[in-house]
């Protein structure tokens, strides 16, 4: 006797609406970028997978006007797979951390104190501690045209133990496994950024910075950070 039929439409009404909803939580994030002033306009952009589907921001549009129809996403060679509207310029920066990495989420800026930061220094000295959430002291990637490959490779080696960087006179970019903890590190980094800048300005003293030992601590520290699954019986 046969079993029941496995209906694919079925399967691909869940997919939709995984999609739907990660597609609403990418436009809140890209929303929040702008509320927070990590962004100018439409400068930066957002991505998050879903299976083997990156859905990203489109390029060139407000993302106050995006609606649940404007869902614009790309499979990992970068073939347009949902919406009709173009992708954002920085696809291959999304598509080559997506690739080498298991991220879940990209969020990239052009934040104000991490672009200052990337035009001065090759990596941002350790501060403070929150540099071990971002896996150690956070590199700059060198400078390329924006949306190239070439950029794309220099970010790649940038963020090699990494999940963070920032790019030559651009902006920044992290990753993580949800697009919240993606925009908490993105945050972060500029924090720093702006702190550091802050505590180099006074003339004649240098900041205090943070030794390797004590980053590998702290690092070890924020990986069991913040609140844990109920174990059964808890």
């Amino acid at each position: 006797m046969a079993g029941p039929r496995h209906d694919q439409r079925d399967d691909r009404g869940a997919a939709d609406g995984e999609e739907a909803r990660a597609w609403e939580a990418l436009v809140a994030t890209a929303r929040r970028t702008v509320a927070d002033g990590l962004v100018v306009g439409t400068s930066g952009n957002v991505s998050v997978r879903v299976g083997d589907t990156v859905l990203v921001t489109p390029s060139g549009v407000p993302y106050d006007r995006l609606t649940p129809d404007d869902l614009t996403g790309v499979d990992l060679a970068g073939h347009q797979v949902r919406g009709t509207l173009v992708p954002t310029s920085e696809l291959p920066m999304h598509l080559a951390v997506y690739r080498a990495t298991d991220a879940r989420a990209v969020v990239h800026t052009h934040a104000v104190h991490a672009t200052a930061v990337s035009t001065l220094v090759p990596e941002l000295p350790p501060i403070h501690y929150m540099t071990g959430a971002l896996g150690g002291p956070v590199r700059v990637a060198p400078y390329a045209t924006y949306g190239t490959d070439e950029l794309a490779q220099n970010m790649l080696r940038a963020l090699t133990g990494r999940s963070g960087c920032l790019l030559q006179n651009h902006g920044t970019l992290t990753y993580g496994d949800t697009l919240d903890q993606a925009y908490d590190r993105t945050a972060q980094l500029e924090w720093m950024c702006r702190l550091w800048l802050t505590a180099s300005a006074l003339p004649g003293r240098s900041p205090a910075l943070l030794s390797a030992r004590q980053l590998r601590e702290a690092g070890e520290r924020l990986r069991g950070y913040g609140q844990r699954d109920p174990a059964p019986g808890d």
